[in-house]
């Protein structure tokens, strides 16, 4: 890919990604202030309804304050009433009894003058019953068979001689008694046996208890006693129902009061913890969980009636603050202003965004996760790309030497003074075997690679004695050790350094190791090779003094076809492949590889080989 087209990607691929993050700033803004406004409306409605209960518990209290003062009035008159009631009903009981107690007497004085009369008219005069007044006037009477006897009336002195007297005709019957009568049971009418005077003929007398124009006076009485009773009673029932409820008159009472307008603010509103527990009812009933601040001040002047706030008047911010008129029907007085404030209200308002806030910020790491990946993709596949290229050129470069060099030797073998001399023929012949065991080499490394990727590489599993493999390993570099005259330290500390693995890869791990560090020193090389016990683990170390590696290189040694930069070391030639392939080796043999390095002062390896998965 063209370094432009590269970059014009990039830059579209970023522009896209901004737009869709912008897009993304500009919904979640739009739902923040749609939630803002839902909860402003909610805010409000929680203040209109405390304000509507403020009023309503004050037109309430106002009310019952009439009420109550209209019922104890009534009371107090009813209480009046009835003693006026009972001053009248006693009156006219006493009147009842007082007229009661005269007529017993007029009565007894009226019985009294007319039995005096009779008494003295008529001989014997003598009051009988209501039987015997029937008995005498029976038809027996009148046949001879009259109750009335022949008897001794008179006086007789305490000697028992007749003083008085003389022999009258009586009631003769066995079964008669003597009847005293008494005004309180005197019969309506009396009745009289009396006897005349000259002829002591027997005679019966009936007078009524109460006389006629004695009766029509006392019904004249009770008459006009009872008119005046009555048109008591209706006074009272007149005045009992004046002094009922009247609600217009209350109503007008309360309205008069409402409108009053010296009336303070402070006087109608209700307790400071009534308003708060009102507030508190409603932010539940539309579930708004928060802390508040609130206060309530007049409308129209600048001081405060009543305040409860955490911090102080700072708290009310206006972006957090929400307003209403308490008394928002009273248009002669100061309505007053009911205020809230809400120090958390953008923590309710995100948590309430969550899921939109989740789901964008989720969108925005998955477009920046692919963004990245993608450029990090083709960055890769760029420098793959190059290192592929300079892989094919080294490749190249390393067959055509073996291969030139074969051709020239096989065209000194066609030469015929050449053929006659057998060393030369000897040489040259050898010259073409070893540039064949090069270029075979070549081949080995690049298909082992192949088959490492494609898990395709069959490894022995044998004990392998580390210790006597390093040492071969360093005998068969010996020409290529000299040749730049190294100097190798071995310290084989291991007493047991047998693994379980694959010689052949093995030694050709150990080649690779030795043989960068042999290369890619300036000077004349200095290697060092160890091997040690680090618990269950077997330990080999092999490390240089050569021109080293930074930390960004030393990150990137083991990918395929990489190279490290050698500045001025020109004759240093390979694939990339080495470290890649020592790698896998490694992590085939159940081992791992570390390197440490640093710029200028030399490189370091340490494999650890798990002795115990080995074994």
């Amino acid at each position: 890919m063209k370094k432009r087209n590269f970059w014009l990607i990039t830059a579209l691929m970023t522009g896209a990604l901004l737009g869709v993050f912008v897009m993304q700033l500009y919904y979640i803004n739009e739902a923040y202030q749609l939630k803002s406004q839902l909860f402003a409306q909610e805010v409000k409605q929680v203040l209109h309804a405390v304000a509507n209960k403020i009023q309503k518990r004050n037109v309430y209290f106002h009310v019952n304050k009439k009420d109550s003062e209209a019922r104890q009035k009534r009371k107090s008159e009813l209480r009046k009433l009835y003693m006026d009631l009972a001053e009248v009903q006693g009156n006219y009981k006493a009147n009842v009894q007082l007229r009661k107690l005269k007529r017993q007497k007029e009565i007894e004085a009226e019985v009294v003058k007319n039995d005096n009369l009779i008494q003295n008219s008529y001989l014997r005069a003598t009051i009988i019953s209501e039987a015997e007044y029937r008995s005498l006037s029976a038809p027996t009477a009148q046949t001879g068979n009259s109750p009335l006897r022949i008897g001794l009336v008179g006086n007789i002195d305490k000697d028992g001689n007749l003083i008085s007297g003389g022999f009258f005709p009586t009631l003769g019957s066995p079964d008669r008694k003597s009847i005293q009568y008494t005004s309180d049971n005197l019969p309506d009418t009396i009745r009289y046996l009396v006897y005349h005077p000259q002829t002591l003929q027997p005679l019966t007398i009936s007078l009524p208890k109460v006389p006629d124009d004695l009766r029509r006076r006392f019904e004249r009485e009770d008459n006009a006693a009872r008119k005046t009773y009555e048109e008591a009673l209706a006074k009272f029932n007149s005045d009992s129902a004046n002094t009922a409820y009247n609600n217009q008159a209350i109503v007008e009472d309360v309205v008069n009061e409402l409108q009053h307008k010296n009336l303070a603010l402070a006087d109608r509103l209700p307790a400071i913890e009534v308003i708060d527990n009102y507030l508190k009812a409603e932010l539940i009933n539309h579930n708004i969980p928060l802390q508040y601040n609130f206060m309530v001040t007049p409308d129209a002047k600048d001081s405060v009636v009543y305040m409860k706030t955490a911090n102080n008047v700072a708290s009310f911010l206006p972006a957090n603050t929400f307003h209403a008129k308490v008394f928002s029907n009273d248009m002669t007085r100061d309505p007053g202003r009911l205020y809230i404030s809400f120090p958390n209200k953008n923590t309710l308002i995100m948590t309430n965004m969550w899921a939109t806030l989740a789901s964008s910020a989720a969108l925005l790491l998955v477009l920046v996760f692919i963004f990245s990946y993608t450029l990090y993709a083709i960055l890769r596949q760029k420098k793959i790309s190059e290192m592929k290229t300079d892989f094919i050129n080294n490749m190249t470069h390393e067959f055509k030497t073996p291969v030139a060099t074969i051709m020239i030797a096989s065209e000194a073998l066609r030469d015929t003074e050449v053929q006659e001399d057998r060393n030369r023929v000897n040489r040259l012949a050898g010259i073409i075997y070893d540039e064949n065991v090069r270029l075979g080499n070549h081949i080995e490394r690049v298909l082992s690679i192949a088959r490492l990727e494609k898990n395709e590489l069959n490894l022995e599993r044998k004990p392998v004695d580390l210790n006597e493999l390093i040492t071969a390993v360093i005998d068969s570099m010996q020409l290529q050790l000299q040749k730049k005259n190294a100097l190798v330290n071995l310290s084989l500390e291991a007493s047991n350094a047998v693994v379980t693995g694959d010689e052949l890869h093995l030694s050709n791990v150990l080649y690779n190791l030795v043989d960068n560090a042999n290369k890619y020193s300036a000077g004349a090389p200095e290697i060092s090779i160890r091997t040690a016990h680090a618990g269950k683990n077997l330990l080999v170390e092999i490390a240089d003094k050569g021109i080293g590696m930074t930390k960004e290189q030393t990150k990137r040694i083991f990918d395929q076809f990489y190279r490290v930069p050698t500045g001025n070391l020109h004759d240093v030639k390979g694939f990339g492949l080495g470290l890649n392939y020592v790698q896998d080796i490694v992590k085939q043999m159940n081992g791992t590889i570390k390197v440490q390095s640093e710029k200028d002062k030399g490189t370091g390896f340490t494999i650890l080989f798990n002795t115990h998965k080995n074994s």
